[in-house]
């Protein structure tokens, strides 16, 4: 009872959100921006879109990028994952599954938890999932200085691919 009232705390406004041009529907807790760059990955330059917001000093985001290539999936992923746990100059992490219905199986889609810390020297924590459809690539993340775990799960589990 206590945890299903923590994530519905007054500040977590949940919504269903459909990234634009997907069919990824995201329980955000909060209205997301969304935005579009280049950024490498893997030795490309990509078009990622993301959508994101954010709510008790955490951040909640959904990204995708194409690939043209079906051999290019596994190693965009890696660099997805890696840069991800370098942004926050954590270690590396230690994978755990992540099954979504509607992805692509892929051994390097997963989850993962890291500690690190913002430029501004603030310790965070980051939890990001890895998968796959097709040769559009996803990273869904929260990251925070104290991510509340129900509202973590919440955001998780919120995420289905319309049919």
């Amino acid at each position: 009872m206590l945890a299903a009232m923590a994530a519905c705390s007054p500040s977590h406004d949940w919504r269903e959100v459909r990234a634009e041009g997907d069919t990824l529907t995201v329980l955000f807790p909060c209205r997301p921006e969304r935005r579009e760059r280049e950024v490498p990955v893997a030795g490309a330059r990509l078009k990622m879109a993301m959508a994101a917001c954010a709510v008790e000093r955490t951040t909640y985001a959904v990204a995708f990028v194409d690939v043209t290539d079906p051999e290019a999936v596994a190693r965009a992923l890696d660099a997805l994952r890696e840069a991800a746990v370098a942004n926050i100059g954590g270690a590396p992490a230690r994978i755990t599954p992540f099954v979504l219905a509607g992805t692509t199986p892929n051994a390097r889609s997963g989850r993962l938890l890291v500690d690190g810390r913002l430029p501004d020297g603030t310790m965070v924590r980051e939890h990001a999932a890895f998968f796959v459809r097709g040769l559009r690539l996803y990273q869904a993340s929260v990251v925070g200085v104290a991510p509340a775990p129900e509202a973590v799960e919440t955001f998780f589990s919120g995420m289905k691919f319309a049919q």
